[in-house]
């Protein structure tokens, strides 16, 4: 607060003036009057504040009594000194109800202005004081109904009472200091009270209702406690005071709309049965929070956000704090449609409260920390500017006074320097906040596009005639040769989905088309974009959330454009996973690719929010996280924000966490079936999972399987299953890797997570699928093929007991570490490529084989692991990893290569991987035409390779 010395001496003689008119009433009265410097200051800042404060202590004396630093210092919310209401009837309880308001009131005021209260702490207390006047007056209603007309008892026989929702900002726990409050009466069962004049149950709580309202809002001398808004409820001020549960879910099935599904976000029960209450939120769940990502809120939020633009026009209330330009509703729709699009798939964004809200928002990354912080700091200076204007007349205003004194007030009042500087702080958050709701609503983005979209409309609606498609139209505009578009459209035209749509549903479509058009003919393949873009639009015609999308974010439709221009394989996953749109409509999708502790945590939250275990379920939203992540992953590679080698390896990573969830989903249910074996203090189950192959090294391709081995511990074996079906360890173990692979590959809505090959394991295809790790060395030591000493170098653990990996990568070290004879390591790898090649490599005088070519990806492999294998005895540090650009330089530093060697062969590995995920990609085999960049890496590696003994050449 700016000291009062510094105070102008206009306001301080006012001041003045004020405390001696308060000092005669008190000591007319004969109300002792505290004058020492602590209190004077507290309460000169009040009535610098309210002149409402200052009204209520001149009429009232006594409020300026003994008690009152004890309740203005008292930091417990009114319903700790609520408990004298729950005893009144009639007119008692009616005066007390408004003297209990203004002292609470006046206990806010006080705590607010002199800074011993956060502005939270202010609206929380605003909200439990009208709590506890509602639950009041409610008892009171309830005692005057029961008294004439007896009780509606439940079922069970029990008395049944009223619950009052409240809506609005008291649903939210966060009321403004003198707002009217908006709630909702509902019961949960029907029936007849049991006095002497029996009424049904809906006229009986239509009475318990209405006599609250009178209790609350009537005028009377002393004023009124609430103004009491029931026109949220059902039907409106045409609909019945109080209704049924089952009449409530029925309604919302039924007739519910958009700005209804905003208002019952921050819906709670306040009064009455609040457990009743609790109970019906959760039946009402799903029509706030879809299951889906709702992107038709926008459309919801628009409507509504056009009205007040509409009221705030006609009523000049430009100023307005609550509705105009950059004020608290922008703020609120901000968060709330985040709420309503992601709230049914994660729970923590079902918070009332704008600011717990807000921050579930930023800690699930849908509203960047930046953004937040500016949504944060602007919120809490309106919503303290908001009281205080109130405050000051305790009136529901949310407009700054023009006069330029009582402006000066509010200034001096909130610790700035005068009313210029108050404003201009004011002007700076709505300009903030403006900034960032016209982000989110695309408004200059969706003008923009539909100016730029006119002659696209024309086109649409020329190919939509009912003649077929003019495939020359499409020519015309660009998409030549046209005809797989045209195939395209002709089927989209066509297609059932087309003919059932609703009509907001085709209002909607006709939008997006000509958008798809404009957004393809941007591209540098503009046939090709489109006619993706067409698939998609033919695969969510039935879906039209995810035409709102399109509808909705010019960015989103952007981003999609030039995706599917680039990559046939990132456009087949969304098309075949439309929920993919989501990350498209993500700003971080521009940023760097999903961690692998992001995709933990996420994956981890996600299932958390599941509840109950449920395989099937489960299983879904894991193939979700890996789709969205191996999305993103693409995104990165296209972007250039990774490169080859950091991309295969981030596939990798996806795939150990999927892994590891599928693992924990499998021990859960095989546990919960068979029990557990040995030792329950034994931290794992005594299963790890081995991966080969490309996963092993660490440079997974999209498309790639999963070379996989289980191994158990032995020991544990000995044992039986502690469950109510017990099995022997062996079959206990093979049970467990048998469930692993079928959760993997089982074929869900979204698709198989991955295709696994068991086939590396010890004897093939007929050894068993699970060995125990004293057995898989056993072979390994004694029958090893050099072929799987070679698969051994990238082999690694990834999954499964901790302390049984741990003696894997040992053993596994151990075997790498025997010394061997580089003639024989030599003969026998140049003899396996030369089989390998002889069946796989497809490449011919134009085109090269960029994985089985000579000097392709598998001879960089192969490579590296014969010298791996040559070197390891010697040079410990060739044992600690199976990944290619590692290997690479760890040769390098045990001297094996020197550093030209190294990096050429580096650079190669680089190219070609490159070259291959592009391929992916972009849809097509690992096949490229013969050119310059490819022959010199290929050369490169056969050189090299020829030179150090591996002359593996057709």
């Amino acid at each position: 607060m700016l000291p009062q010395a510094n105070w102008p001496r206009a306001t301080a003689a006012f001041l003045n003036e004020r405390l001696s008119r308060l000092e005669h009433a008190c000591r007319e009265a004969g109300v002792p009057f505290y004058d020492d410097a602590g209190v004077d200051d507290h309460l000169q800042r009040v009535l610098l504040a309210s002149d409402f404060a200052y009204e209520s202590f001149l009429r009232d004396p006594r409020l300026l009594g003994p008690e009152l630093l004890q309740l203005m210092s008292d930091p417990r919310h009114a319903d700790a000194r609520a408990g004298a209401l729950a005893d009144l009837h009639d007119d008692e309880l009616r005066a007390e109800l408004r003297h209990f308001r203004r002292r609470e009131a006046l206990r806010l005021i006080w705590r607010d202005v002199n800074g011993a209260d956060a502005v939270e702490t202010t609206l929380a207390g605003a909200s439990v004081l009208a709590e506890a006047c509602v639950e009041a007056a409610l008892r009171g209603a309830e005692r005057q109904v029961a008294a004439r007309h007896g009780v509606v008892r439940d079922a069970h026989g029990q008395p049944q009472r009223l619950v009052v929702f409240a809506l609005g900002k008291l649903g939210g726990g966060e009321l403004n200091f003198s707002s009217d409050i908006d709630v909702v009466f509902a019961f949960a069962e029907h029936g007849d009270s049991d006095g002497a004049r029996s009424l049904d149950a809906g006229a009986y709580y239509a009475r318990i209702g209405q006599a609250l309202v009178a209790l609350l809002a009537d005028h009377d001398a002393d004023g009124y406690v609430y103004r009491v808004d029931l026109r949220l409820r059902p039907f409106g001020s045409a609909g019945r005071v109080a209704l049924s549960f089952a009449a409530m879910e029925q309604y919302f099935q039924r007739e519910g709309r958009d700005w209804e599904r905003y208002a019952w976000i921050k819906a709670r029960p306040v009064a009455g049965d609040r457990g009743a209450g609790a109970r019906l939120l959760d039946a009402l769940r799903p029509f706030v929070f879809r299951r889906y990502l709702d992107y038709g809120a926008f459309a919801g939020l628009r409507e509504m956000k056009a009205l007040i633009d509409a009221e705030v026009a006609r009523k000049d209330l430009a100023d307005h704090l609550k509705l105009g330009p950059g004020g608290i509703r922008e703020i609120e729709f901000i968060v709330q449609l985040v709420q309503l699009i992601r709230g049914g798939r994660e729970p923590t964004l079902r918070a009332r409260g704008l600011l717990p809200a807000l921050a579930a928002c930023e800690q699930l990354g849908f509203i960047p920390a930046a953004r937040a912080q500016r949504l944060r700091a602007a919120y809490r200076f309106l919503r303290r500017l908001e009281n205080r204007v109130q405050m000051f007349a305790d009136q529901q205003t949310h407009e700054i006074p023009a006069d330029a004194a009582i402006r000066e007030r509010f200034a001096l009042a909130l610790d700035r320097d005068g009313w210029p500087a108050l404003e201009r702080e004011l002007q700076e958050h709505r300009a903030a906040v403006a900034e960032e709701f016209g982000s989110l609503m695309a408004v200059e983005a969706r003008s923009t596009a539909q100016q730029t979209q006119a002659h696209w409309s024309e086109l649409w609606r020329a190919l939509d005639g009912g003649d077929g498609v003019d495939a020359r139209a499409l020519a015309a505009a660009g998409f030549d040769p046209p005809q797989e578009a045209a195939a395209e459209l002709e089927a989209l035209l066509g297609s059932t989905a087309l003919r059932n749509m609703s009509a907001r549903s085709r209002e909607r479509l006709d939008r997006v088309m000509p958008a798809l058009f404009a957004a393809a003919a941007a591209q540098a393949e503009p046939v090709r974009t489109l006619t993706r873009l067409l698939k998609l639009a033919h695969a969510v015609a039935r879906r039209s959330v995810y035409l709102a999308l399109l509808d909705e974010q010019p960015a989103a439709l952007r981003r999609l454009s030039r995706v599917f221009s680039a990559s046939a394989f990132l456009a087949d996953r969304v098309i075949a996973h439309p929920l993919l749109l989501d990350d498209l409509f993500d700003d971080r999708v521009d940023q760097a690719a999903p961690t692998r502790r992001e995709a933990e945590e996420e994956l981890a939250r996600r299932l958390a929010a599941l509840g109950e275990a449920d395989p099937e379920a489960e299983i879904e939203l894991v193939q979700e996280v890996r789709q969205s992540a191996l999305f993103r992953i693409g995104l990165a590679f296209l972007g250039g924000r990774l490169d080859a080698v950091a991309t295969a390896r981030a596939l990798a990573e996806v795939a150990e966490v999927v892994l590891a969830a599928v693992l924990r989903i499998a021990e859960r249910d095989l546990v919960a079936a068979h029990g557990r074996l040995g030792d329950r203090a034994h931290d794992g189950t005594g299963l790890a999972i081995v991966a080969y192959g490309s996963f092993g090294g660490a440079e997974l391709g999209f498309g790639s399987d999963l070379d996989l081995v289980f191994l158990y511990d032995g020991e544990l074996a000995q044992s039986e299953s502690d469950g109510a079906r017990p099995l022997d360890g062996q079959r206990y173990y093979a049970r467990l890797a048998q469930r692993i692979v079928h959760l993997l590959g089982v074929l869900t809505r979204a698709g198989r997570l991955y295709e696994v090959d068991v086939r590396l394991r010890p004897d093939g295809s007929k050894g068993m699928l699970v060995l125990s790790l004293a057995a898989y060395e056993a072979y390994q030591r004694e029958r090893a093929w050099t072929w799987e000493l070679q698969a051994l170098v990238r082999a690694r653990a990834v999954a499964g007991d901790v302390a049984l990996a741990r003696r894997f990568s040992q053993l596994r070290e151990d075997l790498l570490a025997n010394p061997r004879d580089a003639a024989a390591i030599r003969t026998d790898v140049v003899a396996m490529r030369a089989r390998w090649r002889a069946e796989r490599d497809r490449s011919d005088a134009r085109q090269f084989d960029l994985k089985q070519g000579p000097g392709g990806l598998v001879d960089v492999e192969f490579l590296l692991q014969a010298l791996v294998l040559v070197h390891a005895a010697r040079h410990a540090e060739l044992r600690g990893s199976g990944n290619s650009s590692e290997l690479i330089a760890l040769l390098a530093k045990a001297g094996v290569l020197d550093t030209a060697d190294a990096d050429a062969l580096s650079r190669a590995h680089a190219g070609l991987l490159e070259c291959a995920i592009r391929c992916t990609l972009d849809g097509r085999p690992r096949m490229v035409a013969r050119g310059d960049a490819v022959e010199r890496d290929a050369s490169a590696v056969r050189t090299l390779a020829a030179r150090l003994g591996f002359d593996w050449s057709p």
